[in-house]
């Protein structure tokens, strides 16, 4: 049965990748009820979040104050990060009520090079257990380990007094047959990105209390196109527009707390509806180039503008800390049930010491059958100046 989930599992996650090449038509909007239309994008791994800290924020991240893992939600945020070095581990256990060797690792780090400029840099890592292979029920099979990676380095600089910004550069690589190159017609895929972001952040006098105010924003995977087949059937990667803003206020000398709000988007095309036949399919929707894919993101949903609205999800986390060594983490992610249906209560813990950070979160879903139901998420960060790197 756990190998049966699991092939069902790679067969989701890699639907609109290989789903043409091995002679699969394209799932009308008509056939799930007239309203569903999801925008599928291959190696969706990137958009999984791999830290603790915005996990138990609702996945909101982009306007945060900065912290270790700022690589994933917004780079640019390093420029105003306290201190000159810092790496950070997670370990996310991914669909852990369908089966139990699903993970992501991540690993990311910052070195300041001056006052202006730091460097930072990540390394994800997502592997789908192992599957064994069968041609017939009476078949020994032999084992495959499917696996995605992305590696990427980032340069963010202050701009002004209160604004900053970055670009980050990714390779991708998604091996879903794991046969070192070949798997009969089908090969790893790989595809390079970009992101760019900015950050803006000032003291306020507001409600009294000396508080912090911040607005980000990340184009994320702004890159080619991903292959299985040798280029001859190309997918978009999950380029995403993500804004956001949040308010940090100091209520005494020992406590504060922020409030963030968060606002995605996919920029690639939405599916067309009533398609018939995959040549159509090819020639509407997946030749389209990615940059032209991007602008016409913003108005190409078959229902107009109300569904271009439904592809907007949104992220709200409320963080908590105290004396600056003790944090609380709350927040709700929404999305709507045409186009993913992940609707989601988090929570979440933070404990610093001198040079450690320790974080963990859990993830509480609304809705029933959700398989990312109890979802829990890890992270060490080191300070490395206090450790006399």
């Amino acid at each position: 049965m756990r190998v049966i989930l699991k092939v069902i599992l790679i067969l989701l996650i890699t639907w609109v990748s290989i789903g043409k090449v091995i002679g699969q038509s394209a799932i009308e909007p008509g056939e799930l009820g007239g309203k569903v239309n999801i925008v599928n994008t291959a190696v969706p791994f990137l958009d999984i979040t791999p830290d603790s800290r915005g996990g138990a924020m609702g996945n909101a991240g982009v306007a945060t104050t900065p912290d270790l893992n700022s690589q994933h939600w917004n780079p640019s945020k390093f420029a105003f990060i306290d201190g000159n070095s810092g790496i950070a581990v997670s370990y996310v256990p991914w669909l852990r009520d369908l089966v139990s060797d699903i993970n992501l690792y991540y690993l990311t780090g910052f070195y300041r090079l001056d006052d202006m400029q730091v460097i930072s840099g990540s390394l994800r890592y997502f592997t789908l257990g192992g599957i064994t292979m069968r041609e017939t029920a009476d078949d020994i099979g032999y084992q495959i380990n499917p696996n995605e990676l992305a590696f990427d380095v980032g340069y963010s600089r202050i701009l002004s007094d209160h604004f900053s910004g970055s670009v980050a550069f990714r390779y991708i690589r998604s091996d879903l047959f794991q046969s070192g190159g070949q798997h009969g017609d089908m090969s790893a895929g790989t595809s390079f990105a970009a992101d760019i972001s900015f950050f803006y952040n000032r003291d306020v006098n507001w409600f009294e209390n000396d508080s912090r105010f911040a607005a980000g924003i990340n184009i994320s995977n702004i890159g080619s196109k991903i292959s299985y087949d040798g280029g001859h059937t190309e997918e978009f990667i999950p380029t995403n527009l993500r804004l956001g803003t949040s308010l940090t206020t100091d209520l005494d000398e020992y406590n504060s707390i922020s409030f963030s709000l968060d606002a995605n988007k996919l920029l690639v095309p939405t599916p067309p509806a009533g398609i018939e036949t995959s040549e159509e399919y090819v020639e509407e929707y997946r030749d389209k180039s990615v940059i032209s894919g991007m602008f016409s993101s913003f108005g190409d949903a078959p229902g107009g503008f109300s569904e271009e609205m439904q592809e907007i999800s949104l992220a709200f986390g409320i963080e908590y800390w105290y004396a600056n060594q003790f944090a609380l983490r709350g927040g709700y992610f929404h999305e709507h049930e045409n186009k993913g249906n992940r609707k989601h209560f988090t929570a979440g813990i933070g404990l610093k010491f001198n040079m450690v950070t320790l974080d963990a979160s859990y993830l509480i879903p609304t809705v029933s059958n959700n398989p990312l139901a109890n979802t829990v998420r890890f992270t060490l960060g080191v300070d490395l100046d206090q450790v006399g790197l």
